[in-house]
């Protein structure tokens, strides 16, 4: 009986859930589990961030390809209609649903991991690595993470809007070649995508269209700006809005300029550091 992760990847999804998935993976320690992306460039990178075992797949309705009837599946996407979510329920000997969605129901036979739901077989939390909590100098005073994805090219689109906030840019994972030369001027300077945490930890307010980055920085005690990108769902505002973190609607410059003026004013409530207890909670369950 083996256990897999599923987590919904690429050029127009982004990496938000992967590292989600790889927080949590590090988090259950030495446990034999096999990480499904659904493209394999991000399955190849997976061991930089402390997975193991990753295998890309092109569709969701192949895991059954690859695993057996009675194995046990953590599963993180959207991608799941109401036939092949039940489906997916009753194939699996354990079936563990990562969702943001604030209307999410659990089905018979399966658990949930929610920011927003509780009960029996839920465990409520979100997952942010254990070290973003610790200590971290400020030594970058702004920057600017717009996502891993950017398949129409919004940001460029935008580009005049962001490059008043005179921040230092952290390039998104999916990129085109040639699409880092065309932003990187309007920043004060330009990350490479290896480079993600090193600089938003170091980063004093942090602006991003990323729920799992504005997460990472509050935690480590920066001031995150939320962007909603048009194309991106809206699950995280409730989450975003109980921990009063500034909201901009969509490429409102005017609401972005406001919000940053009074940024280092602003009263951020705490996040909980719950890896752990999501950790936990899967071990219980998987009988880990």
């Amino acid at each position: 009986m083996r256990l897999f992760y599923y987590v919904h990847t690429g050029h127009r999804i982004g990496l938000d859930r992967f590292r989600r998935a790889a927080t949590i993976i590090r988090a259950l320690g030495d446990v034999d589990i096999t990480l499904l992306t659904s493209d394999f460039r991000i399955a190849q990178e997976a061991r930089h961030f402390g997975v193991k075992r990753s295998v890309g797949i092109d569709v969701v309705r192949n895991i059954p390809q690859i695993a057996h009837h009675g194995d046990k599946l953590i599963f993180d996407s959207d991608e799941l209609n109401p036939v092949m979510h039940q489906d997916m329920v009753q194939f699996f000997s354990t079936f563990i649903r990562v969702t943001d969605d604030p209307e999410a129901v659990q089905l018979k036979g399966e658990l949930l991991i929610s920011p927003y739901l509780e009960g029996e077989g839920i465990c409520n939390g979100v997952a942010v690595d254990d070290d973003y909590f610790k200590e971290h100098p400020k030594t970058i005073e702004k920057s600017f993470f717009f996502g891993d994805d950017d398949y129409e090219e919004d940001l460029l689109a935008n580009i005049e809007m962001f490059a008043q906030l005179e921040a230092e840019l952290i390039v998104g994972f999916y990129y085109f070649l040639d699409y880092e030369d065309k932003i990187a001027p309007s920043f004060t300077k330009a990350h490479e995508f290896e480079d993600y945490d090193e600089v938003l930890k170091a980063s004093r307010v942090f602006v991003t269209s990323s729920p799992q980055a504005v997460l990472e920085s509050l935690a480590a005690g920066g001031r995150p700006v939320y962007v909603q990108r048009p194309d991106y769902v809206r699950d995280f505002i409730p989450c975003f809005e109980s921990l009063n973190i500034p909201i901009v609607d969509g490429f409102d410059k005017a609401k972005l300029l406001l919000v940053l003026d009074g940024v280092l004013s602003h009263k951020y409530h705490q996040l909980p550091q719950n890896t752990q207890k999501i950790a936990n909670f899967l071990k219980e369950n998987l009988s880990l």
